[in-house]
């Protein structure tokens, strides 16, 4: 039989309490702190992913407390609600996209005796990215996203590149803050996502863009607003941010070259598309060229479209 006081770390440390430079309270002291701590193993679908620890986007703490407790709760629902907020600073990004789509997060609340401090830490299981063949990502049909300053613009496609249903627009403001940015980007991305899960689509096609080369004023000359929009999206991050999104959700992404998406676009489905109950824009038309270059099909159209359907 074994008997470990605390942890071995723990046990090793009262043998050598000299060369720890420790006194024995505090040795007890740093036992007894093990003991205090709270955590709680995340769960799908609850509130954002954790019911009985739950943190809020902005860093808010709650405890969901046991029913001997109740009474001690400071808000609804028998929650007590922590006075400080929290922030993580490493995988902060990761974080908030996990909970902004309700995935499961595990909690530890602990003291750190050396430090005389609280903290919590957050830890999840991230999914196994498995790349799959893109005949089997075109199956499906997919989804053709156009990326704007202020919107995604997003058609469906069946598998042969006909559009399906009606255009989906996500808009977003990114002016402001970066966290303000952060999180527009994030809830955008968040509905792109929750609507391709609906549809039942395997892959999301976007364009493989980087407007480095773009921001300059030899390339758009005195127009300052656009070149500002430019500036304010951050493609490059958006990118990974969405493919890895996408992946905790089973989705493929399939980045195609964005040449000529909005000028074919608008010349060949823009106009056609158009109707008295459907207003197609520029950047829809765009979408729809994004995706039938993700399914391989060529994005000019030698005949007129047949009827879209209905979702």
């Amino acid at each position: 039989m074994r008997v470990v006081r605390g942890g071995k770390r723990l046990l090793n440390t009262r043998h050598h309490l000299t060369q720890a430079q420790l006194t024995e309270d505090q040795w007890r002291e740093r036992r007894e702190a093990e003991r205090w701590f709270l955590a709680a193993d995340g769960e799908s679908g609850k509130r954002f992913g954790n019911e009985t620890i739950r943190v809020t986007p902005d860093g808010e703490v709650s405890i969901k407390l046991p029913a001997p407790l109740a009474h001690l709760a400071n808000t609804q629902h028998g929650r007590y609600t922590l006075t400080s907020h929290i922030a993580f600073a490493h995988r902060g990004q990761d974080w908030a996209d996990r909970i902004e789509a309700n995935r499961a997060v595990a909690y530890r609340i602990h003291l750190d005796v050396e430090r005389g401090r609280w903290y919590l830490t957050a830890s999840w299981q991230r999914p196994v990215v498995q790349t799959i063949p893109l005949e089997t990502a075109r199956a499906r049909g997919m989804i053709g996203v156009d990326s704007n300053a202020d919107h995604f613009a997003a058609y469906r496609l069946d598998r042969h590149g006909n559009p399906a249903g009606e255009p989906h627009r996500f808009g977003y403001d990114l002016s402001g803050t970066a966290g303000h940015r952060d999180a527009q980007i994030r809830h955008a991305l968040t509905r792109l996502i929750n609507w391709a899960q609906r549809v039942g689509v395997a892959a999301i096609g976007i364009e493989d863009l980087d407007f480095t080369p773009e921001k300059t004023r030899e390339k758009h000359g005195s127009r300052k607003r656009f070149r500002q929009l430019i500036s304010g999206m951050p493609t490059g991050k958006l990118k990974a941010r969405l493919v890895s999104m996408a992946a905790e959700q089973g989705l493929a992404i399939v980045a195609v070259d964005p040449a000529y998406t909005s000028m074919w676009g608008s010349q060949h489905w823009q106009k056609p598309l158009a109707t008295a109950r459907r207003k197609m824009s520029r950047h829809d038309a765009a979408g729809i060229a994004i995706g039938r270059r993700a399914l391989g099909h060529p994005i000019r159209r030698r005949t007129a479209p047949p009827p879209t359907r209905p979702e």
